[in-house]
């Protein structure tokens, strides 16, 4: 039990690091693709990545799990790969990670009214002081930034819903499943849809692969797709069935931390008061997760 707790604070580290990385990485491939050409793209390469490893665990999945798949698939993996890209057309990458903290109290949220898992008074408290903080920063991001269409914040954050809905399906639904069989199953499903989007997309036009910013932005989405998508969603299903689903999302403590050095290295702007508004946010993350983590010692 003791190595099973150290062996997930080694997990949520490791995401943190990966998953706080790659808002910077979607922001530098949107120099040389739009938002449709690179959710696509991202999940086509992801896809590859995950049939190379994990074809042959996916006899394993039982025919009743397949909806399970698909839907944790479309949810977690198809939608969210084009909305943050849609959102970092006009919102900076570090304000993007910040958003993105949501996840943690919209499991809770989702856990209560959609899965029926109790909740607490300290976890309530803890959303209401993250959604104060979403709201100031948001505000204060629309001031800063009176170039930058604010309104693409609901991409985030309609991404953090379906992240969170994700971890309770692992968690209620797939908590047998091999972490692998659910990730490579999950692309079995999106993989058609996304190369669908990428030809309407006109990724394939021969100028494209002329352009040395457009070869440059596939690199980067190359990168981000081994390691912020195929490695990391392998890896968070491994933690969500290790931990809770509470725990698990609390990889977003850490991310924030890491994609603001990577934005303000970049060039961005970030306020004072917008620093503010992140550790409200994460104070709430981590009010409603220290219950459920004291809740689970006893």
């Amino acid at each position: 039990m003791q190595n099973n707790n150290s062996t997930k604070w080694v997990y949520l580290l490791v995401l943190s690091l990966i998953w706080g990385t790659s808002f910077i990485l979607i922001k530098k491939a949107l120099l040389g693709l739009n938002a449709y050409q690179l959710g696509a793209l991202r999940t086509i390469i992801t896809g590859l990545f995950l049939f190379a490893v994990g074809f042959n665990k996916l006899k394993t999945i039982k025919k009743e799990a397949w909806k399970w798949i698909a839907i944790s698939g479309f949810v977690a993996s198809f939608i969210p790969a084009f909305f943050f890209a849609i959102a970092e057309t006009q919102i900076d990458s570090a304000v993007v990670s910040v958003l993105n903290s949501l996840v943690p109290l919209n499991t809770i949220l989702l856990g209560v009214a959609v899965f029926k898992i109790a909740s607490n008074i300290r976890q309530v408290i803890g959303i209401i002081i993250g959604f104060i903080g979403t709201s100031i920063l948001i505000l204060e991001g629309a001031d800063l930034n009176p170039n930058q269409n604010y309104w693409y914040a609901g991409f985030v954050i309609a991404s953090t819903l379906m992240y969170a809905t994700n971890v309770n399906i692992i968690k209620r639904y797939l908590q047998d499943v091999k972490p692998l069989a659910i990730a490579t199953g999950n692309y079995v499903v999106i993989f058609i849809p996304a190369l669908i989007v990428l030809i309407f997309a006109d990724f394939f036009k021969f100028e494209n692969f002329e352009n040395a910013v457009f070869n440059e932005a596939i690199g980067y989405v190359a990168i981000l797709s081994f390691f912020g998508t195929a490695l990391a969603k392998v890896l968070f299903n491994k933690l969500v069935q290790i931990s809770t689903p509470v725990f698990a999302s609390s990889v977003t403590y850490i991310m924030p931390i890491v994609a603001l050095i990577w934005g303000i290295l970049d060039g961005e702007t970030f306020s004072w008061m917008q620093g503010l508004a992140t550790l409200i946010i994460l104070s709430g993350v981590y009010l409603a997760n220290w219950k459920a983590k004291k809740n689970r010692s006893t």
